[in-house]
């Protein structure tokens, strides 16, 4: 019965606040749940179009397509029963069209779709301008849906919080430019496909 005391001593402290298991019963606790700021586009056929100016088409002259392609991949596979039309099928439509702008609703229209996520790029850059031997990735943007489910003449149009990602600089070459591009594609999806679906983030101590 030499294991007897051991059995009180832990017993004891079990006992006297269990502080000690502390962390592990709040382990995974400290996530505050977002709601969505859309929550129009479950069960719906979404396309995705994304527009910017020539001059940013001129250095980067397929990013609307790999934003496109981007965005909808995060809101396929974290909205409920959602249908995205092809990013590269819209790409080439606009492509085709040869117009200074884009009509969110004629994109609708053509791809049968009933919900567009219209994101227009304001600002795009992965090199820093004034000092081109450093990255300065940065996309800042503005973000409509239009919803052609009830009329699809009249679509009712909601204009959603801007969007500006921008990550820490670093040297410039080859690797570190596919690299800082390829992060600053995932965040920007990611922080416009959560605008369609409840998440969760870590809370601020």
């Amino acid at each position: 019965m030499r294991f007897a005391p051991c059995l009180l001593v832990s017993l004891g402290l079990g006992l006297s606040g269990c502080s000690w298991l502390t962390p592990f019963i709040f382990l995974g606790q400290h996530k505050e749940r977002i709601p969505a700021e859309y929550d129009k586009l479950a069960g719906r056929t979404v396309a995705v179009a994304v527009w910017t100016d020539q001059e940013i088409l001129f250095d980067y002259p397929y990013v609307r397509m790999e934003l496109g392609l981007h965005i909808g991949d995060r809101i396929a596979a974290n909205v409920e029963k959602v249908k995205v039309a092809d990013g590269r099928k819209i790409e080439d439509y606009m492509q085709r069209s040869l117009a200074n702008t884009v009509d969110p609703v004629e994109i609708g229209r053509r791809f049968e779709c009933e919900m567009v996520v219209y994101v227009e790029l304001l600002d795009f850059q992965i090199r820093n301008p004034e000092s081109p031997d450093f990255l300065s990735p940065l996309i800042n943007a503005s973000i409509s849906v239009y919803d052609l489910s009830v009329d699809p003449d009249e679509p009712k149009h909601t204009e959603l919080s801007a969007v500006k990602v921008e990550q820490r600089g670093q040297l410039f070459n080859e690797t570190s430019a596919q690299v800082a591009r390829k992060a600053l594609y995932e965040e920007f999806a990611e922080t416009i496909g959560r605008k369609f679906y409840e998440h969760k983030v870590e809370m601020v101590k």
